[in-house]
């Protein structure tokens, strides 16, 4: 692997950087300020200030960087990841005005891997553009999602149409009245191989007999700066069988083709959060004043500080390397080392960022700094894409059955 970036990348770098710098750190506050003032709280893509800097970031190219090929910016997956660390650091402005959030992401992804022409042209073709938002219905409340063959909803073919029941929640984004299209994930034959029982198909928001029930907290936040989470239910919803993404039984591995993308990426957002912590607290420890020196002159502060950095340096590198396989030998043969990203990165980043917030004092709890909304978000990122035992349990299997062979041929 080679560890420097190439000239593309430096340049798209250098470009993200000034653009952070003069335009959407000094929007963080005015974002904030903007979003309370709305009728509708949920609807955070109407505020003003965003409309700013979609502008400024399609100005400079920056925009739908996640999606490679023509339809988004071209990129490897080992360029982006670089660029999705330095949007990370503002939490969700960047990646929003880069229309580069999730879920929004997985789902273009899907469309534009699996969906039919009119799909892409109906659905796809306005998210790319931001037009509407979308949401990905798959956890459930009655059943242990983490194991995905649980998922209960049923989707039941009737004529030309599929008829839906069952109840979702956790789905992030659909408290915004601007997502106009779900993606659900239900069992169209219970009698099939448990890997070929699910399908994905497309619900309109307004289709009768589809509600949204409530938004959910996470810690205490609703997150409705970026769509919250709502709990909803599907009630004998109709629509049209052309509505169904891939064939019957695909469901089970267009989720996995999806997750593969959006776990790297959460793990490189979540690396520029770590980045950003880091920042805060050398800023803390070198301003504040306790038992007459400096919390930068202090010993377990500076343990702290170094203690950060090597692990920081650690997680990015592991996440270079799965960006680098999944580029190389694609995301199947690259699935031990999205499995141990998965696993690192919200530990490590959540250590960080605790380390972060007692640097702070009691400030780092408050509102006045993003260091307790950040470290709520990394919370949940040990159960987003699968929770952590998942992944762990998975990749000792691998290791299990890699040194069993390694065994076998020397013996």
């Amino acid at each position: 692997m080679d560890f420097a970036f190439d000239a593309r990348t430096e340049e798209m770098r250098a470009t993200m950087l000034a653009w952070m710098d003069s335009h959407v750190h000094p929007a963080e506050q005015v974002f904030a300020e903007q979003l309370e003032q709305l009728d509708d709280r949920w609807a955070w893509d109407s505020v003003p200030i965003l409309d700013d800097l979609r502008a400024s970031a399609r100005e400079r190219d920056l925009w739908n960087l996640f999606l490679p090929g023509d339809e988004g910016g071209g990129l490897t997956n080992l360029q982006y990841a670089p660029l999705a660390e330095i949007s990370g650091r503002s939490g969700h402005l960047a990646p929003a005005a880069m229309n580069c959030a999730a879920p929004d992401t997985g789902n273009m992804e899907v469309l534009a891997q699996f969906g039919t022409p009119e799909q892409k042209e109906r659905w796809l073709r306005p998210l790319l553009d931001a037009e509407i938002r979308s949401a990905f219905a798959m956890t459930e409340p009655a059943v242990a999602s983490s194991d995905a063959t649980n998922i209960a909803t049923r989707i039941e073919r009737d004529g030309d149409e599929y008829v839906l029941n069952g109840r979702k929640w956790w789905i992030t984004g659909a408290m915004n009245p601007h997502a106009k299209i779900f993606i659900v994930m239900g069992k169209t034959d219970p009698t099939a191989d448990r890997h070929r029982q699910q399908s994905m198909i497309l619900v309109e928001r307004d289709t009768p007999g589809f509600e949204i029930h409530r938004g959910m907290r996470v810690l205490g936040y609703d997150d409705h700066e970026h769509g919250g989470h709502a709990e909803l239910s599907f009630t004998d919803v109709r629509v049209p069988a052309t509505n169904l993404i891939g064939g019957e039984g695909d469901g089970f591995a267009i989720a996995q083709a999806r997750l593969g993308p959006g776990r790297i990426h959460h793990c490189m957002r979540a690396i520029g959060i770590a980045e950003r912590a880091i920042e805060l607290m050398c800023a803390r420890a070198q301003e504040r004043v306790a038992f007459g020196k400096p919390l930068a002159d202090q010993g377990v502060i500076r343990d702290w500080i170094a203690e950060s950095r090597v692990r920081l340096e650690q997680l990015r590198l592991l996440v270079l390397k799965a960006a680098w396989l999944m580029d190389t030998v694609g995301n199947k043969a690259a699935h031990t080392e999205i499995q141990a990203i998965k696993i690192a990165t919200p530990a490590t980043v959540e250590w960080i960022l605790d380390k972060a917030i007692q640097t702070h004092g009691a400030g780092g709890l408050s509102q006045d700094f993003p260091l307790a909304s950040m470290i709520a978000g990394v919370r949940t990122l040990r159960f987003a894409d699968g929770p952590d035992e998942v992944h762990k349990n998975a990749l000792a299997r691998a290791e299990l059955r890699r040194q069993a062979a390694a065994r076998e041929a020397r013996s």
